[in-house]
């Protein structure tokens, strides 16, 4: 196993177990076996790090492909709803603490900007892929994509969030059902 790959695992747990806010680049470099200068050597940063973890090691939306024009919208978006939940369930013990700390969250909100991610970026890939289907008609030419994007990532969230709130940490993931009922509802009324 690569070093970059043991410092990913080993930040993937530490990152699960302790949240970002707790979390400290030096005792992730020591489970990861290396020195923090190597941690830095890889990442750079604490965010670019964390990035790093959610992209690579959480189950996320970019592990589906779907294509515009290709199979039908609402189980597309099933697809994608469902991977987006999964990543969420993930991720939220990971940020957690962040929402509680104005100071860190405004750092972590400039980090993130300064590394073209954050929150948003989901939104924007759902909308962009109903634009696309739009442009080829297969989507109503007045649906508000933006909006239907914001309720599918939202309804994600909260659902991620709840799970988290009731079960903790290792709480089981939405079924897929979820994810479906979900399409249905949003994509039904864009047709």
């Amino acid at each position: 196993m690569s070093t970059r790959d043991k410092i990913l695992d080993a930040a993937a747990e530490i990152l699960h177990n302790r949240g970002v806010v707790h979390a400290t680049t030096k005792e992730i470099a020591q489970a990861s076996g290396v020195s923090e200068p190597t941690l830095y050597k890889y990442f750079g940063d604490k965010e670019r790090l964390l990035l790093a973890v959610l992209e690579e090691r959480l189950p996320g939306m970019s592990r589906v492909s779907i294509h515009p024009g290709e199979g039908e919208i609402e189980e597309n978006l099933a697809a994608l709803a469902h991977a987006a939940a999964d990543f969420y369930q993930r991720a939220i013990p990971m940020l957690g603490a962040l929402f509680a700390d104005p100071r860190r969250m405004a750092a972590h909100r400039e980090a993130m900007g300064r590394h073209g991610a954050g929150p948003e970026q989901a939104v924007a890939g759902f909308a962009s892929y109903l634009r696309a289907e739009q442009t080829l008609g297969r989507i109503a030419p007045d649906a508000d994509t933006g909006a239907a994007a914001s309720l599918l990532v939202g309804a994600c969230f909260q659902e991620s969030f709840l799970r988290y709130y009731t079960h903790g940490v290792n709480a089981p993931a939405a079924p897929h059902a979820f994810a479906e009922g979900l399409a249905r509802a949003v994509v039904r009324p864009l047709l």
